[in-house]
C-alpha cells in the first residue's frame, strides 16, 4: 500500500495531483495555487486563494483567475472519471459562458455539482467512440465574505472523445 495514501486525506491527494498536473501541463493553472476541497461523484469543490497573483486593481479576484477556477472544477471531475475508466479519452472545453455577479473579495470556492452527468458523458464517450458534449455548471462563492451567495456562475461545454486505438505495425 502506498504510504502517502494513508497519510494524506483524499482532498489533499487530489490537490497534489492537480498541482502536479498543472505544473507539468498547464503552468497558468499552477500559478493560481488551486486546492481541492471536495472531489467525489456528486460534486467537485476547488478553492483559489485571493492573493497578489489572482487579484485585480480593485482588490477582487481577476476574471481570468475566476475562469481558471471554473475550468479546474469542471475538468478535474472529468479527469478523475477518465483515469478510473482506464481508457484514453481527450478532454477539452468547447465554450465558456460566465456571469460575474459580485466582486470576489476573498478566497473563491468553485463548485460543480454535475458529477453524475459527467460520469454518464465519460461512459457515452467510451461506448460510442464519437465526440460527445455536455454543458456543465460551476458556481463561484466567497464563503468568508458573502456566505453562499454566488459571485459568478459559469456554463462550460465539456467535450470528450475516446482516442482511436493505434493499429499494430505490420511486418512484411
Amino acid at each position: 500500500m502506498n504510504p502517502l495514501k494513508t497519510l494524506l486525506s483524499p482532498s489533499r491527494q487530489a490537490t497534489l495531483f492537480l498541482r502536479y498536473f498543472a505544473f507539468r501541463k498547464i503552468p497558468l493553472l499552477f500559478l493560481v495555487r488551486p486546492s481541492v476541497e471536495r472531489l467525489d461523484i456528486e460534486e467537485t469543490v476547488i478553492k483559489i486563494p485571493l492573493r497578489r497573483r489572482t487579484r485585480n486593481h480593485l482588490s477582487s479576484m481577476y476574471f481570468g483567475a475566476l475562469a481558471i477556477g471554473a475550468d479546474a472544477a469542471g475538468g478535474l471531475m472529468a479527469m478523475k472519471l477518465i483515469m478510473e475508466s482506464g481508457e484514453k479519452i481527450s478532454l477539452i472545453f468547447k465554450s465558456l459562458e460566465a456571469q460575474f455577479l459580485k466582486r470576489a473579495e476573498g478566497d473563491v470556492f468553485f463548485t460543480c455539482r454535475d458529477g453524475r452527468a459527467v460520469q454518464n458523458l465519460v461512459r457515452q464517450a467510451i461506448d460510442s467512440g464519437e465526440r460527445v458534449e455536455r454543458q456543465i455548471r460551476i458556481t463561484a462563492t466567497t464563503p468568508d465574505v458573502l456566505g453562499d451567495e454566488p459571485v459568478a456562475e459559469f456554463k462550460l461545454i465539456l467535450s470528450l472523445k475516446k482516442k482511436a486505438e493505434e493499429e499494430p505495425a505490420h511486418e512484411e
